[in-house]
């Protein structure tokens, strides 16, 4: 069948014909998972080798299996195209090894190749490019660096550039190449718009079960969830900041105080908050760096010894254990030592994250605090089980954090009588 007679494009959906039409020489297209990013990007491989003789085009894909599956789609469009194959082969190291690459031949002289995502694989190829799920990569910016020169060699014509993938967070190069860069022609596909052109999917039964709105939002909808592990992400801080300031005066209002424990390394930190309406208002925060322990037992007492304090959290958990120990014996029953162990930093930070997500907390927008919540990140290891974590850098190790979180958990806490008082001042110190 000559090549003028067939129109392949027929059975493509709106969207992925769209694609295949655009030939623009920098393409990227940020799709929802399960609408044919594989099937549209191997359909215009497979077009461009037979309209175009001798043409190459370089798969780059994030694992074998992957690859292996792209590559299965180009046969399909090679066998719907009737387009003959000379060579169809994958290429191992030895009989066990992964692939080195799979490659089909057609009679017209042009190539496919398809390999795993590698830096030292993906060199030494001229020819057109396609960027499989490259969000998912496992080095992306060094398979960027390695493989970008192939469609620059001036001897070899003018070389395209597809990228197509799921985002995966913003800490990647597609993330920024779909952000930041102007020059290439964009596709965006959410699965409401592949049903809408016409996808069979039942978009409410989908949802209902992946039960995870952040799953549904980067996964379906294509959005860039700030860090697929990040606890608080910047938006939803931002939600929450203010410069509302409460005070013990208005009606049922109450006091709570979280107590971070550190010493050289690690800031100590104060954080308080008056509870009314429903709304925890952030209004006291205090750092400590290199205080003496019997200097921050003092902090500590004279801030809960106020009478509309109905309860502080101190983390008891290596160097706070003696500390929160001798401030519970000083101050009684408003005082709750609390060791951070796996299922109570869940259950901290968990509330933590509801109180976010309701807005029925207020926090003052403050840049190092902001920082801090947001550097917490929620950890899931192969098993199941979730941690909680955040990097040390010179200010510390998210204190204000683990304080906030501490003084969201002594608002959760109920026993201890409340006695108002007429005012309350707001406060912050740095540099102990």
């Amino acid at each position: 069948m000559k090549a003028s007679t067939i129109n392949p494009l027929d059975i493509l959906m709106p969207y992925q014909r769209a694609w295949v039409e655009d030939n623009s020489r920098f393409k990227i297209g940020m799709w929802s998972r399960q609408t044919g990013k594989s099937f549209a990007t191997a359909a215009e491989a497979d077009v461009d080798c037979l309209t175009n003789p001798g043409a190459m085009w370089v798969v780059l894909s994030a694992g074998e299996r992957q690859a292996l599956e792209w590559m299965e789609k180009a046969r399909q469009w090679a066998k719907a195209l009737k387009f003959a194959i000379d060579v169809d082969e994958v290429v191992r190291g030895s009989a066990d090894a992964l692939m080195t690459r799979a490659e089909i031949r057609f009679a017209n002289g042009s190539r496919i190749v398809a390999i795993p995502a590698n830096p030292d694989t993906a060199r030494g190829y001229s020819a057109n490019l396609i960027l499989d799920e490259f969000a998912i990569h496992e080095k992306p910016w060094d398979i960027w660096a390695a493989i970008y020169p192939s469609i620059t060699n001036p001897h070899s014509g003018e070389k395209k550039l597809r990228i197509v993938s799921t985002p995966k967070g913003r800490a990647n190069k597609f993330y920024d190449l779909w952000t930041k860069n102007e020059n290439y022609s964009k596709h965006k596909v959410t699965i409401e718009d592949a049903a809408r052109m016409g996808l069979k999917v039942n978009i409410e039964q989908l949802k209902a079960g992946v039960d995870d709105p952040d799953i549904w939002a980067q996964e379906y909808m294509c959005e860039f969830i700030d860090n697929s592990g990040v606890l608080l992400p910047y938006d939803v801080i931002a939600a929450c900041e203010s410069e509302h300031v409460a005070t013990v005066a208005e009606e049922g209002a109450r006091v709570f105080i979280g107590y971070d424990v550190g010493r050289s390394k690690d800031l100590s930190v104060l954080m308080e908050g008056i509870e009314t309406g429903g709304t925890l208002y952030n209004t006291r925060i205090e750092t400590y760096r290199n205080m003496p322990f019997a200097d921050q037992l003092q902090v500590i007492c004279d801030a809960v010894s106020k009478p509309h304090v109905v309860r502080c959290c101190i983390d008891a958990t290596g160097i706070g254990a003696m500390l929160a120990e001798e401030a519970r014996r000083k101050c009684g029953a408003k005082v709750e030592a609390v060791t951070f162990t796996a299922a109570n930093k869940a259950e901290m930070y968990n509330a933590m994250r509801r109180r976010f997500e309701d807005k029925t907390i207020r926090i003052p927008s403050d840049r190092a605090l902001r920082e801090d919540l947001h550097a917490v990140v929620k950890n899931v290891s192969s098993g199941g089980t979730i941690s909680y974590s955040a990097p040390r850098n010179a200010d510390g190790h998210s204190d204000r954090a683990a304080a906030l979180a501490l003084c969201i958990r002594a608002a959760g806490k109920r026993g201890c009588d409340f006695m108002p008082v007429a005012f309350s001042r707001t406060y912050e110190l740095e540099g102990f």
